[in-house]
């Protein structure tokens, strides 16, 4: 199990926690903001992570890792590789999460849903259902960063490698807004 001084030097090392003003995937907004696609760009720091979080569901007979489409497509990759299964990606079409390219889900299939961070929940929300509809069994939900300090529920067993509670704020409340700092959009989604 890697040690969380580890992780938190990889964070720092890739460059992945940002500081300032930023606005989230949900509409809030924070001081800080972690751009987890920049772990990615190392494989050093990538395997090293996935296989952290692999660890946790060793005991689980995972038979497929699925994360949403853009950020977890490689960490889908690298946690199956840990893991020794298959793995895809849900995307939206039409603004709704679903299985494209060819991909299905066996009914029964147990199933690992990642993401590399969790501030809401949203997108992991998204592809649980989609799973549950496709008839798949749901192991667990994996991620690299948990932004909500354990106090996020799935209904489900939910693992990160690293957990921290970073302060967000609906925009009408936001102390950097009322300063006059500019909003900063870093993510890859477009805000609904």
């Amino acid at each position: 199990m890697l040690t969380e001084e580890r992780v938190l030097e990889i964070l720092k090392e890739a460059g992945v926690l940002l500081e300032g003003h930023f606005l989230l995937t949900s509409g809030r907004h924070s001081n800080r903001y972690l751009q987890c696609a920049k772990i990615f760009r190392n494989t050093n720091y990538s395997e090293e992570l996935c296989a952290a979080l692999a660890e946790q569901f060793q005991d689980k007979q995972v038979e497929l890792v699925i994360g949403p489409a853009l950020g977890a497509i490689q960490m889908a990759y690298e946690v199956s590789r840990s893991l020794k299964c298959e793995n895809f990606f849900a995307e939206r079409e039409d603004g709704k999460m679903t299985l494209r390219r060819g991909f299905s889900i066996k009914p029964g299939q147990r199933i690992l849903v990642v993401e590399d961070v969790v501030t809401t929940g949203g997108s992991v929300r998204e592809v649980l259902e989609l799973v549950k509809e496709a008839g798949g069994e749901i192991v667990g939900v994996g991620s690299i960063v948990d932004r909500t300090g354990g106090e996020i529920d799935f209904g489900v067993p939910y693992r990160s490698v690293i957990s921290m509670k970073v302060t967000s704020w609906e925009a009408n409340d936001c102390p950097l807004c009322k300063e006059g700092k500019e909003v900063v959009k870093p993510g890859s989604r477009k805000i609904k």
